[in-house]
């Protein structure tokens, strides 16, 4: 299958660069899978579209302030936590590459150093592995906030919707792009569908900077996934198995919701808990062993988030989906309009 299938032209204005207030004013295009039918709504409406034995699941990881910027002499240096190895021993993402090489120790204050333990084979990204050194002991969190900014797409062009860059329910500090499906409900929106019946759960996966690489393989099947680490807990699993035998649907929220109950699925169709790292690359051809609707957003061209979609809902299906969406000026990609998918 060719990356050339998953294209498709938008126009620059149909970008979202702030999103809407309130969030679940949004728009939200309803793709319904059986009748091969479209329907134009506001996100508002999702309690509408939901039947009371319904069954939603978040993904509750919290954005870190994981971009920091410092200069060393006159050299402007960043580094980009991408993921905690050890207690203070970080993956890291490192600009420029050359003053980050291993045994070097890189001074970003007064208070505090990266020691450089490993680079890692990827000349691109420049990934190291530092050992951070505090004089006054900050835990990574602590540290982050008071020095860390937080990471937008490289296709927000403003910083004025930071603050906005988390979800309303996200609980779990790892990420460092947000899971931005759920970036239309709000506390009302949950609550209103916690009162109409529709049972709501959680799980966590933390987003990694692979979510903002683009496939650059021309065959899709090429493609390598990057890693994204991931819990399941054991309740959780036993409510969803229980609620998907009773025939209810399972309404993943988002792409990152999906790889998780899906990765964590046999093929008797049961969810089993876990933690850990799920590296599942879900395009069409792929056999669905879990979900039964999706809540997502419009994404990138060529991106694995699309092929995803695609496969969920049929690939032409999508693309028409997608056409239209720019015919009727539907705003795109984080902060962008919503679609789900029964």
């Amino acid at each position: 299958m060719k990356l050339s299938d998953f294209d498709y032209e938008l126009p620059k204005n149909l970008i979202a660069q702030v999103p809407v207030e309130p969030r679940d004013a949004s728009r939200m295009m309803v793709l319904h899978r059986d009748s091969q039918s479209v329907e134009h709504r506001h996100f508002y409406d999702l309690p509408d579209l939901l039947d009371p034995s319904d069954v939603l699941v978040f993904n509750q990881s919290k954005v870190i302030p994981a971009r920091i910027l410092f200069s060393v002499g006159e050299k402007e240096c960043e580094v980009f936590f991408v993921r905690e190895v050890t207690e203070m021993v970080w993956e890291v993402m490192v600009r420029p590459g050359r003053l980050f090489r291993k045994g070097d120790s890189v001074s970003m204050s007064d208070d505090v150093r990266f020691e450089v333990l490993e680079v890692l084979p990827d000349t691109e990204h420049g990934h190291r592995i530092v050992r951070v050194h505090d004089t006054k002991m900050r835990d990574r969190f602590t540290l982050l906030q008071e020095f860390g900014s937080i990471p937008l797409p490289p296709y927000i062009e403003s910083r004025e919707g930071v603050s906005k860059y988390q979800n309303v329910y996200a609980v779990e500090p790892g990420s460092v792009a947000a899971p931005t499906a759920g970036f239309h409900f709000t506390q009302e929106l949950l609550e209103t569908l916690r009162a109409k019946g529709v049972q709501i759960e959680f799980l966590t996966l933390h987003v990694g900077p692979g979510t903002f690489l683009p496939v650059s393989a021309d065959v899709i099947e090429d493609h390598v996934m990057h890693e994204e680490f991931f819990v399941l807990d054991h309740d959780v699993a036993a409510r969803l198995n229980s609620a998907k035998q009773s025939g209810r649907r399972i309404i993943s929220v988002g792409t990152t919701t999906t790889r998780v109950l899906e990765s964590c699925t046999g093929d008797d169709g049961i969810v089993v808990a876990r933690a850990g790292s799920t590296k599942i690359f879900i395009y069409p051809g792929y056999r669905w062993r879990y979900i039964d609707g999706l809540v997502t957003n419009f994404h990138l061209p060529k991106s694995t988030l699309l092929m995803l979609v695609s496969s969920f809902a049929g690939q032409e299906f999508v693309a028409k989906a997608y056409a239209d969406a720019v015919r009727e000026q539907y705003r795109f990609f984080s902060f962008g309009d919503g679609m789900l998918i029964l």
